[in-house]
C-alpha cells in the first residue's frame, strides 16, 4: 500500500473540514504482530470503517510490535492486535480483529454518516 503524502492528507483534511467544520481528527495506533491472517483483518477492518465514516480525519499509524518493541511499553499494550484511540479524547483502547463494526465504531465514538445524514430531525418529521 502507498502512504498517502503530506500534501494528500491536507487537502484530504480540508475538504473534510470545509464540509463539517466542527468535525474532530481522529489520531489512531494500531499495534499488530507481524503479518499475521488476525492482524491483516483488523487493518483492513479498521481502514474500511475509517475510509467510510471518518474520510479526510484521520491519522492511522500501524505499529509492528516486532519491529518497534518499545512502544509496547510505553502505549502498555498486552495483547495485540490493539487500536489506540489517542485523539480525539477520551483515550480509548480496542483489541482484537476489530470485526464487530458497530462495537468498534461505539469505542471510537464515531456516528454512521448514512444513519445520522438520513435520520429526521425530530420525532414529527417523516
Amino acid at each position: 500500500m502507498k502512504p498517502a503524502t503530506v500534501r494528500d492528507k491536507t487537502a484530504a483534511r480540508e475538504a473534510a473540514l470545509a464540509v463539517e467544520p466542527d468535525a474532530a481528527h481522529y489520531r489512531l495506533r494500531l499495534f499488530v504482530t507481524g503479518t499475521t491472517p488476525r492482524s491483516a483483518r483488523a487493518m483492513q477492518n479498521l481502514w474500511t470503517i475509517c475510509e467510510d465514516n471518518l474520510q479526510g480525519r484521520y491519522d492511522l499509524e500501524v505499529i509492528d510490535i516486532y519491529q518497534y518493541p518499545e512502544h509496547v511499553k510505553a502505549e502498555q499494550i498486552v495483547v495485540t492486535p490493539t487500536l489506540v484511540k489517542q485523539c480525539p479524547l477520551p483515550v480509548r483502547k480496542l483489541i482484537g480483529d476489530l470485526s464487530d463494526r458497530v462495537r468498534v465504531m461505539a469505542g471510537l465514538d464515531i456516528t454512521p454518516r448514512q444513519l445520522s445524514d438520513k435520520a429526521p430531525k425530530n420525532e414529527h418529521d417523516t
